[in-house]
């Protein structure tokens, strides 16, 4: 009986079949969020924050290695909100959704490969600071290697801001457009309510007295529908200038 050889592309095949079953599971999960311009803003001052406390961990790790009181405790808890800040932003944490839309998933894990850069530095930094610490030979090696890192860390960390940002501008104008499909239908219900409303008064006009009442009611009804097809204009034109 022959023996049965493995398939050399089995491994390949499984993996590939993971990596398509992640991605059509985070599509799912984008297509769930609800996103704001509150939480956007959030994201964004997240991300920036980013930016700050890498550099500023890179500094204080300078400043303790030069002897300076505090600033090891320093460095480590900027590292600390660093790490926080990165990790809210990935996997979502205090009412921010972490990764939401296929952009952002390629800036983290394809193009950018944001996650991985991040993590390195996270790791090399933690490393130094020990190393410090511990007046460790290969602390000016590492604290060379950090000091390297934070430049092309920081292309990386603005390129990550900027696609929060172009993703906060592409949600602003869906939301002017949905508005303005609503204030456009608002504003056809409106009018065809008035016409009705007219058409109720040509009616009660031809009954006589007998329709002095409805009469009422219908010019009521044609006020109220003016004044809501005013109101939808001046919020569709608000929209339209925003």
């Amino acid at each position: 009986m022959a023996a049965i050889r493995p398939n050399p592309h089995a491994k390949e095949r499984a993996m590939l079949e993971q990596i398509v079953t992640m991605d059509t599971a985070a599509e799912t999960s984008f297509a769930d969020l609800k996103l704001s311009g509150d939480v956007f803003g959030a994201l964004i001052n997240l991300s920036g924050r980013r930016r700050f406390t890498s550099q500023r961990v890179v500094l204080y790790a300078v400043l303790a290695s030069m002897g300076h009181e505090g600033a090891i405790a320093t460095a480590r808890e900027t590292l600390a909100q660093f790490r926080d800040a990165h990790l809210t932003l990935v996997e979502g944490k205090r009412g921010l959704p972490g990764i939401f839309c296929g952009q952002l998933h390629d800036a983290y894990f394809g193009t950018l490969q944001g996650d991985r850069v991040i993590r390195q530095f996270i790791d090399l930094a933690d490393a130094t600071l020990a190393a410090i610490v511990d007046d460790a030979k290969g602390a000016p090696a590492l604290l060379d290697e950090l000091v390297r890192s934070a430049t092309p860390l920081l292309s990386v960390l603005n390129g990550l801001t900027l696609v929060y940002e172009e993703q906060s501008k592409r949600h602003a104008q869906t939301q002017r457009r949905q508005l303005q499909s609503m204030m456009g239908n608002i504003k056809t219900i409106a009018r065809q309510a008035r016409m009705v409303a007219f058409n109720a008064q040509i009616v009660a006009a031809r009954a006589g007295s007998e329709g002095k009442e409805f009469a009422a009611v219908a010019s009521t009804m044609t006020s109220i529908t003016a004044e809501i097809d005013d109101l939808a204009h001046e919020a569709l034109n608000g929209s339209l200038a925003a």
